[in-house]
This record gives structure tokens, C-alpha cells and sequence, in this order.
């Protein structure tokens, strides 16, 4: 089942020739433990085939730095290195690999010769590393990487084996689920504090795009969540269930969608395509936003009208109402002081950590 997703969203501008000759470390989180793993990486956004020389898997000691003992070469079809179409992806042949739950490993990948654009995932919160000088893939330390990202490039997904799990929950959202406002390198986005409290149940790929809209293309935002849905939710391995955190962002990004029913129908045709594969959906109601920049009245008669469809509408197999877990009782068009990150819009460490709590467990 998936451990780990990072959604990929576009190219990286001016990387037309892509990245040759670099070794990027990917630092990523798992949410489920297993006994072997499976890495995915992505040439979605790139216009040309990207060769990956050599890719390692590996249990991280410390920052930047593998344990000796759990690197290991990922193949693809028995091979060392792959060559990856554009606008294709690529999953790889199981390693062994003991990964543990709710921890670090370190992807790294070796691209020879040129590419582009590189696919990304613009919001990592979290550091990894990189080199421009040649193969270190296989380096346990981390002193050959002595440049940092705050990005993720090329890797979009940890599977593992786990027998004892029950499948994959996918987060579908914008950047409250893709973790804004949390602490960087800290795991404190709600799909991480989910994964906590869910143990060993079930795996959490976290399908959140910083800027994304259900409805409109966005750039870095990514492809529309309509569109995506396919590759970044329904064609992930083993998913189980589904919850779904959008529609704020159609109403607060220019141009503005102020008919609720456009936004509301596109919820229920991500629920109906999810319920087509036998997927449990989750809804969220939209958070609320009073103080954020664009904040007027009549966007949030659209965000009171969505919630209420939301609610009553009974597409979704439940409802996780975050407006109510977050919102402040003194004033409900605002979110709580003490959940707010301070720009009024996302929340931080305590609010995500309140809206993974306010998940019923028994409901995925």
C-alpha cells in the first residue's frame, strides 16, 4: 500500500535541459512500515525522455546521511537504469527494504544527460539535498550534497509491503493538506498526524497541491483536482478511502467561481469516479477565511453554500466537518486564533493537528 505521495504539479521553470549530472537526495516521510518498498518517480511535466542512472532507496541515520546498512539500488524491469518517456511515470521493482513507520528515507536519484522541464512538487516542507557533480547515490554520508531544496523532484510516491494494513487513505487537497503553515521538517501536516493516530491500519498518501483548484488548471497549483484525480488518487496502490479537502481555493483565487453548483458538482463527480472503484470517499467541509487578503461577503455566502451541500448532499459515504473543528465560536467566518498559522487562511501545527484528530477513525 502507498506509505508516501507527493502529487506532482508542473515543471520546474528554466530547466529546459533539466538537471544533468545531478544526485538529488529526496528526503520523504513515511506514514506505514513494510519488509520491502517501491519507489515511484515521474516525467509528467517533462517535453523529452529523462534517463535515471541510478536510484537508491535507504533508511535515514541523520540529516542527509543513510544508514550503512539499509541503502540498497532500486530497478526498474531488473535494470539499473530507466529511461522514462515524456509525460510518463515509472514504477520500480520492490526492494528489500525494512522501512520503518512514520519515518525518514532518503530517495536519490542520478540523472546523466539532459531533460526538461524537471517534474516537481513545489511545497515539500522539507529540506533535501543535492549535488551537481556526478553519481552519489550510493554515498551513505551526506557531505557530497552540499546544496538544499525545499522542494521534491521526480519522486512522487513510497509503496510498501505490509501485510497487516488494511490499504492506502488519499488525502485530496490544496495546501492545507499539502501542509502550509506547518513547522518545516516537522511532519506536522494533518495527513502525518492522521497517520499517527491511525498506527499500522492504514497507509497515508498526501495528494495535496499547494494552489490547487477543483475546477481550473493553476500552474505550480497543478492540473485540476478533476483531472488529477485519476493519476494521483485512483491509480495509487491499494487505496481503501478517500478524503477530499478542496473548493477554497476556486473561491479565493482570481477568477473567482461565485456558483457554488460548479463547485459542488465537481466534488460529486470526483466522489461518484472514486465510488466507481470501490474507493470509501470522505468529504471536508471548506475551512473558513475572514481575514485573508481576498476575504469579502459574497465569498463566503459561495463557502457557506458549498458546506451546506457538503453536509446534506449524502454524496460522500461521511462527512469530516473541519469548518466547525476549526472556525472560532466568536466569530465562525474566521478560523480560531490559536489553529490559525497567521495568514488567516491555512492553519498551523495546532489546527492541523485538531483537524487529523477530528477524523473518526472508524468512518475510513
Amino acid at each position: 500500500m502507498g506509505s508516501w505521495e507527493a502529487a506532482p504539479a508542473s515543471g520546474v521553470d528554466g530547466t529546459t535541459n533539466g538537471y544533468p549530472n545531478y544526485s538529488i537526495r529526496n528526503v520523504v516521510h513515511t506514514s506505514v512500515g513494510g519488509s520491502q518498498a517501491r519507489i515511484r518517480l515521474s516525467n509528467r511535466y517533462g517535453t523529452s525522455p529523462v534517463t535515471f542512472g541510478h536510484v537508491t532507496v535507504g533508511v535515514q541515520a541523520r540529516v542527509g546521511t543513510a544508514d550503512a546498512a539499509s541503502l540498497v539500488t532500486v530497478k526498474f524491469h531488473g535494470a539499473v537504469s530507466t529511461t522514462v518517456a515524456a509525460g510518463a511515470d515509472i514504477v520500480s521493482d520492490p526492494v528489500p527494504l525494512r522501512v520503518p513507520s512514520n519515518s525518514n528515507l532518503l530517495v536519490t536519484t542520478f540523472v546523466p544527460t539532459p531533460s526538461g522541464p524537471v517534474t516537481y512538487h513545489p511545497l515539500a516542507m522539507q529540506t533535501s539535498f543535492f549535488t551537481r557533480n556526478g553519481d552519489h547515490t550510493a554515498d551513505t554520508w551526506g557531505t557530497a550534497f552540499t546544496e538544499t531544496t525545499s522542494v521534491w523532484h521526480y519522486v512522487t510516491g513510497v509503496d510498501v509491503l505490509n501485510s497487516s494494513s488494511k490499504g492506502t487513505v488519499v488525502t485530496l487537497g490544496d495546501s492545507i493538506t499539502d501542509g502550509y503553515g506547518s513547522t518545516p521538517n516537522a511532519n506536522h501536516r494533518w495527513p502525518n498526524y492522521l497517520s499517527e493516530r491511525l498506527g499500522q491500519r492504514y497507509g497515508v498518501d498526501d495528494a495535496g497541491i499547494s494552489a490547487n483548484r477543483l475546477l481550473l488548471d493553476g500552474g505550480a497549483g497543478g492540473e485540476a483536482a478533476v483531472k488529477r484525480l485519476d493519476e494521483d488518487v485512483l491509480s495509487r496502490t491499494n487505496v481503501h478511502s478517500m478524503i477530499v479537502l478542496l473548493g477554497v481555493n476556486d473561491i479565493q483565487q482570481d477568477p473567482h467561481q461565485l456558483d457554488p453548483t460548479k463547485i459542488e458538482g465537481a466534488l460529486q463527480d470526483i466522489a461518484q469516479r472514486a465510488h466507481a472503484k470501490g474507493i470509501r470517499t470522505i468529504a471536508s467541509t471548506i475551512l473558513p477565511f475572514k481575514g485573508w487578503s481576498v476575504w469579502t461577503e459574497q465569498l463566503e455566502t459561495v463557502r457557506q453554500a458549498v458546506n451546506q451541500w457538503i453536509r446534506t448532499s449524502h454524496a460522500y459515504d461521511t462527512v469530516v466537518d473541519f469548518d466547525q473543528v476549526t472556525r472560532d465560536p466568536a466569530d465562525p467566518q474566521r478560523m480560531l486564533p490559536a489553529y490559525d498559522c497567521g495568514d488567516h487562511l491555512h492553519p498551523g501545527d495546532a489546527g492541523y493537528q485538531a483537524m487529523a484528530n477530528a477524523v473518526d477513525l472508524n468512518s475510513l
